[in-house]
């Protein structure tokens, strides 16, 4: 079981969730990617969202390097949040879980279409293999160590691995 923080989990999505893994940070987050919000003012009255719980947000974000503040008013002294590429790379994150609540949870349809502002085509996320292209199941793709894990958990990885086809093998 996870406690408060994922700092022990060797793993990107525990990780980020440490970052973004809250209702009101991945709504904050959508409406500055796709709303156009960026004054405190535009996120509360959006979002219905406590002041003090904002305020920590968008520190959050500022800390995390997903938003700068710029001020655009001396007086009174007000900021506007503008999101950073780091922040802007949420943005197939948000769309990929889109269209998981588009087919999931949402039983009128989607009330959100994306589209590239460029052309008006749709836009979507797609989960792709270099060599094959789109991969539709999910049970075809695997989650194999890679460079940031850590020695000893990639052996222990493996020993548990050898473990299983051992058993599989012995109970032929």
């Amino acid at each position: 079981m996870l406690g408060r923080t994922y700092e022990s989990e060797v793993c990107s999505i525990a990780r980020a969730l440490e970052v973004v893994g809250e209702r009101w940070s991945v709504l904050i987050v959508r409406n500055a990617l796709f709303a156009g919000s960026t004054r405190f003012s535009d996120f509360q009255r959006s979002l219905g969202i406590a002041p003090n719980i904002l305020k920590t947000r968008l520190d959050g974000f500022v800390d995390a390097g997903i938003m700068r503040r710029e001020q655009y008013s001396e007086q009174p002294e007000l900021y506007e949040y503008l999101l950073t590429e780091k922040g802007r790379d949420l943005a197939p994150a948000l769309i990929a879980l889109t269209e998981w609540g588009d087919r999931w949870a949402a039983p009128d349809g989607p009330p959100i279409l994306y589209r590239h502002s460029t052309c008006g085509s749709e836009v979507s996320h797609q989960v792709l293999c270099a060599t094959c292209g789109r991969v539709d199941d999910a049970a075809e793709v695997q989650a194999l160590p890679g460079p940031g894990m850590p020695p000893e958990r990639v052996a222990r990885m493996e020993e548990r691995a050898a473990n299983r086809r051992s058993s599989s093998l012995t109970g032929l």
